[in-house]
Order: C-alpha cells, then sequence, then structure tokens
C-alpha cells in the first residue's frame, strides 16, 4: 500500500511538473536560449574588438610608413581606408591628426582640414578632438577666417583653456581689437606655468600690446585646468601638442 501511495505521489508530481512545464516549459527555453546567444555575443564582440585594434594598428603602421616617406598620394590612400573602416576609434584620430600635419606640411591644406575633420566629429577621444579642433582654428586664423575659427575653440575641450585662450587672442590681434586680444592673452599667460615656453611666448604677444609682465599675477599655483591639460598641450602649440600625443600613444 505504502508503495501504490508513492507510486501516486509520484504520478501527481510528474503530472504537476508536466503542466507547469507546458505552461511555463517554452519561456524558460527561450530565456535561457537568449541567456546563451548574450554570453555568445558578448564573447564574439570581445574577440571581433580585439581583431579590429590588430587590424587598426597594422593600418597605422602603413600610414606612419607614408607619412615619414613624405609620400602624400600613398598616405591618402592608406588614410581612407583607415578612415572607412577605423574612423570612430584612436587610432583613426592619431591617423588623422599625423596625415594632417604632412599634409599641411607639402601644402595640402584642403586635406590637412578634411583629416582634421574626421578626427573631430568621428572619434571617440575628446582630448584629441580637442587637437583637432584647435589645429582647425589656428588654420582658419592664417586663412582670416575669424568666425569659423571662434566656432571650432567653442567646442574644445576645458582642459585646453590656454591654448583656447591664446587662439582667442590672436583672432582680437588680427582683427586690431587690441583690450580683447590683451584679456585672451592674459588669461592664457595666467593658465601656464611660469616655466614654460609656451607661456614666454604669449608674453612676447602681452608686450608687444604694451603690457608690462610685472603687473600680472602670477598665481601660487599654476591654473587647475592647465594642470588638468596633456602635457604635450601644455607645452607646445596645437600642431606640436598633436604630434606629441600620436608618437606617445600611437603603438
Amino acid at each position: 500500500m505504502a508503495i501504490q501511495n508513492l507510486d501516486l505521489e509520484e504520478q501527481e508530481q510528474l503530472d504537476k511538473l508536466r503542466h507547469f512545464w507546458e505552461k511555463w516549459g517554452t519561456l524558460i527555453t527561450t530565456v535561457v536560449v537568449l541567456a546563451l546567444l548574450a554570453f555568445a555575443g558578448w564573447r564574439g564582440y570581445q574577440w571581433y574588438e580585439s581583431n579590429q585594434a590588430v587590424k587598426a594598428s597594422a593600418l597605422y603602421d602603413q600610414i606612419q610608413a607614408d607619412a615619414d616617406a613624405g609620400d602624400t598620394a600613398k598616405l591618402a590612400n592608406s588614410l581612407k581606408l583607415m578612415q572607412d573602416d577605423f574612423a570612430s576609434t584612436t587610432y583613426g584620430q592619431h591617423a588623422g591628426l599625423l596625415a594632417a600635419q604632412v599634409f599641411l606640411e607639402k601644402g595640402q591644406a584642403e586635406q590637412s582640414r578634411a583629416a582634421l575633420g574626421m578626427v573631430a566629429e568621428k572619434g571617440p577621444d575628446k582630448g584629441l578632438q580637442g587637437l583637432a579642433r584647435l589645429q582647425l582654428a589656428q588654420q582658419m586664423i592664417g586663412e582670416k577666417q575669424f568666425e569659423q575659427a571662434q566656432q571650432q575653440l567653442q567646442q574644445v575641450d576645458a582642459s585646453y583653456a590656454a591654448l583656447v585662450a591664446d587662439l582667442t587672442g590672436d583672432i582680437h590681434t588680427l582683427q586690431n581689437q587690441q583690450p580683447q586680444a590683451i584679456e585672451a592673452y592674459t588669461r592664457a599667460w595666467r593658465e601656464l606655468d611660469s616655466n614654460l615656453a609656451y607661456q614666454q611666448m604669449v608674453g612676447i604677444k602681452l608686450t608687444a600690446l604694451g603690457v608690462d609682465l610685472a603687473t600680472l599675477e602670477t598665481p601660487a599655483a599654476a591654473a587647475p585646468a592647465s594642470a588638468a591639460a596633456p602635457a604635450a598641450a601644455s607645452s607646445a602649440t596645437p600642431a606640436a601638442a598633436s604630434s606629441a600625443a600620436s608618437a606617445s600613444s600611437a603603438g
């Protein structure tokens, strides 16, 4: 009798389990499958990211070789491949900054600006975006496109405040707006540490505008925004800063 009761209990349990599975089994299976697919997708994404980084690194090496050779035709082709496949990576940004510098040195300003535009608009690194916009502004100032230059400077990260102020001073100087130029240069001068060559350059501009540097207060600690800026940017012009940034992390 006990065995019969046990069989009946087992049968009831099986009936309950069957009923439960008929009601919820499809949903449970779906959830499990989706979880497995998500895990597989995550692992696949990791592999994809790693694989993409290897390809981007190899292509950057080619771009660097073309840049070193000064072959702008090959450089343009290599850069296009990078922009087509890896524009949204830091490799793409470094490649754009490097190519822009070479194009400019070879007198191809339009191609230089196009490369910088891709870095500023497509890349993920805000610091590299800022360097690209600073160089775009610098080129626009040289072409007396002052409004466009100001628009670029307004989008630059605050960590480059000293560089932005310096270029803003250049814009006002070239438009014969001396008070505004002095104000901008003074801001730049105060943002920079007194030992930096860049501050000395800004000081020369202020002196040329009739400012006695001895009258400017030098804070005991250099401005926090300046300290937060990348070292290359705080000690060089925008173009030189991007060269240092590319050289330091391209590999």
